[in-house]
This record gives C-alpha cells, structure tokens and sequence, in this order.
C-alpha cells in the first residue's frame, strides 16, 4: 500500500538534531526535529546526505524563495493535508512545475560524517533552529509515517533505479512517484521565504509519468 504523500503547517517543538539512517552499504544522515501536528507530536527525517562520495546530495537552500504557492500555504490551516493523486501544486514536482524557477544552481553535499557543522546539515539546522526559537510557521512536504506519526522522504521522490523502479499497477513501491517530491518551507515574516530542497546524486532525471527515468536520464546539474 502506498503511503500518504502531503504536508503539515506546524510549528517546530525542539530543536533539530542529525540522526544516521544505516542502508546497505552507505549510512544516510537526517535532521530530525518534533512537530505539533493536529494536536500531536509528530517526528521529521530531513535528508541531508550520506557519508557515500558516490550517492551524496544535490540541494538547494533558498532564503530568497519566491513563488505563488506562498500564497496557497500562508492561507491554509494548520495540521496536516494529503495531496496524494494529486496533479498540480501544492503537490510538489521539481521536473513539472515552475516550483524552482530563479532559485539559483543545485548545490554539492558534503560527505556526511555524522557531525553537523558541514553543508547542508549546518545552515539547515540554523534555519529549524530559528523557526523553533521564534515559532515561525514551517511546510514541510513528505510521506507520512505508515506507523507512528511523523513525515519522511524529504527530498526528490522520483528518478531512482534498480529495485526502486515503479511498476504500472503496483503501489507497493513509493520511491518513485510523480507529484511526490519532498520540501521544507519556513515563513520568517519577510515578503521572501526560506526553502530546502534535494535529491540524490543517483536519482536520474528526466522521469517518465511513473517517475522512473527515462532512457536518456542523467543526474541533476
């Protein structure tokens, strides 16, 4: 069964901290903080690399970020909503929507070591930390947990290989997708906000209307 793609307007309740994930043969590094979703205590997973020089993260940390969906978010209530099936944003698909236009160039991860003062995790807990600090309303787009309450997958959900190729009439699989894609957002009470985006050096794009990629797919430049 598929799991519920969305997001949650919330506040963040504690302040960040990395957490390794290990899979197969590389361990993947994630900030997690709690969340107060729907009167709950939710958990987020927020990639920020790996400590494999060959699966390492492309990313953009946007404090600059304009877009309408700013709009449709400040405007929608708190807690969470499923945008599963979903077609058009506020689903979020980096390859199919305007969503990063003028945000700049996909920057370079480091390898992750499991400290957090190295790039993205540094300036991404300086980002969650503040929000924390003075409870600032963040978007974060993800999966919901199938168990428990919290989101993960935050990051580009589509373009992987191999065993993680989705299959015409199986939703088994949720590693790749179409309007899937997992963001944080922060409003810090500027006309501009923040935004955290990234994907995977060995998620290939562009994808196919399953989300695999294409023959001609490469890595994101």
């Amino acid at each position: 069964m598929t799991l519920v793609y969305g997001f949650v307007k919330t506040k963040v309740t504690s302040e960040p901290k990395m957490k390794p994930s290990h899979r197969g043969h590389e361990t993947q590094f994630h900030l997690h903080c709690n969340l107060d979703v729907d009167g709950a205590k939710w958990d987020v997973a927020i990639n920020v690399g790996t400590n494999d020089a060959d699966d390492l993260l492309k990313y953009k940390l946007v404090f600059d970020f304009r877009h309408p969906i700013i709009q449709t978010l400040a405007a929608a209530n708190s807690g969470s909503q499923a945008l599963t099936g979903q077609k058009a944003l506020p689903a979020l698909d980096f390859l199919r929507s305007d969503l990063l236009a003028n945000t700049g160039k996909w920057r370079d991860s480091d390898v992750m070591d499991g400290s957090d003062d190295i790039e993205p995790a540094a300036s991404l807990k300086r980002l969650l930390s503040r929000a924390h600090q003075e409870s600032r309303d963040v978007y974060i787009f993800g999966r919901f947990f199938e168990q428990g309450d919290g989101l993960h997958d935050v990051h580009l959900n589509q373009g992987s290989s191999k065993g993680f190729v989705h299959r015409p009439g199986d939703d088994s699989n949720d590693h790749n997708d179409v309007w899937q894609d997992g963001a944080v957002m922060v409003d810090l009470g500027e006309p501009e906000w923040a935004a955290y985006v990234s994907a995977f050096n060995q998620q290939l794009v562009p994808t196919d209307d399953l989300g695999n990629p294409l023959p001609d797919a490469a890595t994101i430049s």
